[in-house]
């Protein structure tokens, strides 16, 4: 780890750190249960906690403000350590708390079975009211059997809500492959020869993983594990956290909300999922007027280059680093005196503007009142590449000369 200086903050000639390239353990089953976009490597985690208490700290309570599908939340949980977590998008949490969980089994067959026994007995529903946003990603005969599926699975649990929250994060992660949305695609796009799946095997295959997952899970059941859905920067700091762990979104980066579209509309979350892109860190819609001043220096110079030629991007650009900024005062207000927030953050490239996010939380973390910044940076291995847009702007994963960002930096900050 190399101490940042808040004057003369450059990271070009940080060398890459192994210690955070790879785990030393295989990555539990758990974290396979629900796909997700730039999943956070569960073996970070590990190596905070390990890296935390080498420094001396006393850990007892560990959180993650942008928590997504819960990596953080499982992996301090199996080593004993409280947890908090939250995250804006209730489909995020839904996979959290599953993952945090371990339940019984024979439950989990008994409940099963019911949810089949009744999925093959209720009458097909009428799927004229359904939402114009599912009618375009389905066909009617798959909607009508995940309408089945669904009510199957509600009206089973409806009186144990753990068990109900597993079988409909199963539900969740056979939405993609049951549509017509382009497999592994990071925006929303349909293939129009995909070979559609069907909804009950495709169901059958993933409670089976999920059986196994769960039974292998270890998750320690005597330590408390709370996930919210909330906006972090909402959030008002108790001063009662040890460790905070988090991966926040990239400037430019995915819309989360579009990518969890099909969950949201399916569980019920909302009747158009358009609502979560406003307030969502790295979202390009927004309307904020916010004076520019507001930005940090890092932050002004990134801006800058899109005002005359780009001012859409550049908007969302400067929301992105105000709210960063914001994050980093939330952040510091959370920990405990002495207290360490780990940040994993990579760069990007907009039209050929070097994005440096890196350089940026930096000195939003000296601001914000830390004490000390350490970074180091590691290589992007068992991941899906920070996306890459060209030169108008679009995503890409050309790979032929054009600048991939395969490479993650690690802040750290000291209260």
């Amino acid at each position: 780890m190399q101490l940042v200086d808040k004057k003369e903050i450059d990271f070009s000639n940080i060398s890459v750190d192994t210690y955070w390239n790879f785990g030393d353990n295989k990555e539990d089953k758990i974290h396979k249960i629900h796909s997700y976009p730039a999943k956070f490597p569960s073996f970070i985690t590990q190596k905070a906690l390990e890296y935390a208490e080498r420094d001396g700290m006393e850990i007892k309570k560990v959180a993650d403000l942008f928590c997504g599908c819960g990596t953080a939340a499982y992996e301090a949980n199996k080593e004993g350590y409280e947890f908090w977590g939250c995250d804006i998008n209730p489909v995020a949490a839904l996979i959290a708390r599953v993952k945090s969980r371990k339940l019984e089994a024979n439950k989990l067959n008994a409940y099963y079975d019911r949810i089949m026994d009744n999925f093959n007995v209720v009458s097909a529903p009428i799927t004229l009211n359904v939402n114009d946003r599912i009618k375009y990603w389905y066909e009617e005969n798959q909607i009508i059997d995940l309408m089945r599926l669904r009510d199957s699975i509600t009206t089973t649990c409806k009186n144990n809500s753990y068990y109900l929250e597993f079988f409909l994060c199963a539900f969740s992660n056979i939405l993609k492959p049951t549509s017509r949305w382009l497999t592994k695609a990071i925006k929303p796009q349909i293939d129009p020869h995909k070979k559609i799946i069907n909804v009950k095997l495709a169901y059958q295959k993933q409670f089976r993983f999920m059986y196994r997952a769960n039974e292998e899970s270890g998750v320690n059941s005597d330590v408390d594990v709370r996930i919210e859905v909330a906006n972090s920067l909402e959030l008002r700091g108790e001063g009662n956290i040890d460790l905070i762990v988090t991966s926040p979104p990239y400037v430019t980066s995915y819309e989360y909300a579009d990518l969890h579209q099909l969950s949201l509309l399916w569980l019920n979350f909302t009747d158009d999922y358009r609502v979560y892109r406003a307030n969502t860190i790295g979202s390009k819609h927004s309307n904020i007027q916010k004076d520019l001043n507001s930005l940090n220096r890092i932050g002004s110079k990134i801006v800058e280059p899109f005002l005359v030629n780009d001012k859409s991007k550049a908007r969302a650009i400067k929301k992105y680093y105000l709210d960063m900024q914001a994050i980093t005062k939330v952040t510091h207000g959370l920990l405990a005196n002495n207290g360490m927030a780990l940040f994993v953050i990579g760069n990007t490239e907009y039209k050929g503007v070097h994005i440096d996010n890196a350089q940026h939380l930096a000195l939003s973390l000296y601001e914000s009142g830390f004490k000390k910044v350490y970074v180091t940076k590691r290589k992007i291995s068992n991941k899906i590449l920070s996306p890459y847009r060209d030169e108008n702007g679009k995503f890409s994963s050309d790979t032929t000369g054009r600048k991939i960002y395969n490479e993650e930096f690690i802040l750290i900050g000291r209260k």
